[in-house]
C-alpha cells in the first residue's frame, strides 16, 4: 500500500501535468489566457481532491495485485550438516 505522502506527491505531479494540458487546450480553443487559466485552475482544484480519493480507494483493494513471493535463502553448505 502506498503511504499518504506518496499519494499526495503523485497527485500533485499528475495535477501539474493535467492542469497545464487543460490550460493549453482551452487557450488554443478560446485564444483567451484569462479564461484558460481560470477554467483550468478551478476544474483541476476539484479534480485533485477526487484523484486523491480515487488513489486511496484503490489502495484498499487487492484487485489486480499479485502476491510477492519471498525466496528462501540458504547458506552455503548448510544442507550437509544435519
Amino acid at each position: 500500500m502506498d503511504t499518504h505522502k506518496r499519494t499526495i506527491i503523485k497527485t500533485i505531479t499528475w495535477r501539474i501535468i493535467a492542469t497545464s494540458t487543460t490550460v493549453a487546450v482551452i487557450y488554443i480553443w478560446t485564444g483567451d489566457l484569462s479564461v484558460a487559466l481560470g477554467s483550468g485552475l478551478v476544474a483541476n482544484a476539484f479534480k485533485t481532491i477526487f484523484y486523491y480519493a480515487h488513489e486511496r480507494a484503490w489502495n484498499r483493494s487487492d484487485f489486480g495485485r499479485e502476491a510477492i513471493r519471498h525466496r528462501q535463502t540458504q547458506t552455503k553448505g548448510a544442507e550437509g550438516h544435519r
